[in-house]
């Protein structure tokens, strides 16, 4: 595996906070509809929209993949939702570690949103699922790559 830059830069990194999690174990869709909703918001919003979502209380809008998904009650401006569990525990890790690292540069964590966050498909890992006759099929897990920068306004 090659090594892994952010696709953010800034000048001043006195003042912002990052933290990526890398090849994880979840769905690149689903990770890129999340980090959407959550784009631009505060770092409390965001934090308590994603413990929201994994209760089952708010559903993610979903914008892009929504062919045949089901209306959710509580959305403004998109039809369809789905409560991707995995995605949001996973980006609620990362967010904590970006807290985490701004507490550690001495930020004011109130102050804090998110300015940059973004999924992108990581490594493939390849398996097999045996079949009848000798044969077999590809049975492959998509890995995640989140990176997350945080800015103090």
């Amino acid at each position: 595996m090659g090594r892994l830059e952010y696709s953010y830069k800034q000048e001043d990194e006195s003042r912002i906070a990052k933290a990526m999690g890398v090849e994880l174990r979840m769905s690149p869709k689903w990770s890129v509809e999340t980090c959407w909703a959550i784009r631009g918001k505060k770092l409390e919003d965001a934090i308590e929209f994603l413990e929201d979502v994994i209760q089952m209380r708010r559903p993610v809008p979903i914008k892009k993949y929504k062919k045949g998904l089901a209306h959710r009650r509580g959305l403004s401006k998109a039809y369809a939702g789905r409560y991707p569990v995995k995605v949001a525990e996973n980006i609620l890790k990362v967010l904590e570690s970006a807290r985490s690292n701004a507490e550690y540069k001495g930020l004011d964590t109130e102050r804090l949103y998110i300015k940059h966050i973004s999924a992108l498909r990581g490594r493939v890992i390849r398996g097999i699922l045996p079949r009848a006759f000798g044969r077999a099929s590809p049975h492959n897990t998509l890995t995640t790559n989140i990176e997350v920068v945080l800015e103090e306004r």
